[in-house]
C-alpha cells in the first residue's frame, strides 16, 4: 500500500520502509514522527484530505543539502554579489500507513516512548550545570597542558 503525503509544502508518494529527504522537522535521530496531511491512500483520494488516515515516520537523521551559489555580474560596471546556501533536510523512514483512526502498532509506540525517555534523561544533567561552573576554553587548554 502506498500514501500520498504533504509536508514542506511538496507532496511525496511514500510506502513502508522508504527512506527519503524532507524539508527540516523538529526533532532528533530516532524520534517518531507523524504526518496528518494524507492526500490519498491506496485508491481513496482525500478532499484535501483523507480523514482518519495518519502516516508515521521515524527521523533517521537531520542533515544539510548541497551548496548552491547564486553570482548575479553585471558587465561593464564593477558590480558583482556572491551568495551561498545550504537547505536544512530531514531524512526519514516510513514505518506505518495508518488509515480510520488506527493507532500506531505497539512497536512504532514503544519507539516514541523510548526517545522521549531517552531525551529527558540527556537534557536533565545538562540544566543542571550552571554557566558560572564551567570552564573556559583557554582555563581548559591549559589544565590539558600541564
Amino acid at each position: 500500500m502506498f500514501a500520498v503525503i504533504k509536508t514542506g509544502g511538496k507532496q511525496y508518494r511514500v510506502a513502508a520502509n522508504d527512506e527519503f529527504t524532507i524539508e527540516r522537522i523538529a526533532g532528533e535521530a530516532g524520534d517518531s514522527v507523524s504526518f496528518a496531511e494524507v492526500l490519498m491512500v491506496g485508491s481513496t483520494i482525500g478532499a484535501p484530505f483523507v480523514a482518519g488516515a495518519t502516516v508515521t515516520a521515524e527521523i533517521v537523521e537531520q542533515t544539510r543539502g548541497p551548496k548552491v551559489i547564486s553570482f548575479k555580474k553585471r558587465r561593464r560596471q564593477n558590480s558583482k554579489r556572491t551568495r551561498g546556501h545550504r537547505q536544512d533536510l530531514t531524512l526519514v523512514r516510513i514505518g506505518e500507513i495508518l488509515t480510520d483512526g488506527q493507532a500506531p502498532t505497539a512497536k512504532a509506540k514503544a519507539a516514541t516512548t523510548e526517545g522521549a525517555a531517552e531525551a529527558g534523561a540527556d537534557e536533565a544533567p545538562q540544566a543542571a550545570k550552571p554557566k558560572a561552573a564551567r570552564k573556559p576554553k583557554a582555563e581548559a587548554a591549559e589544565a590539558t597542558e600541564n
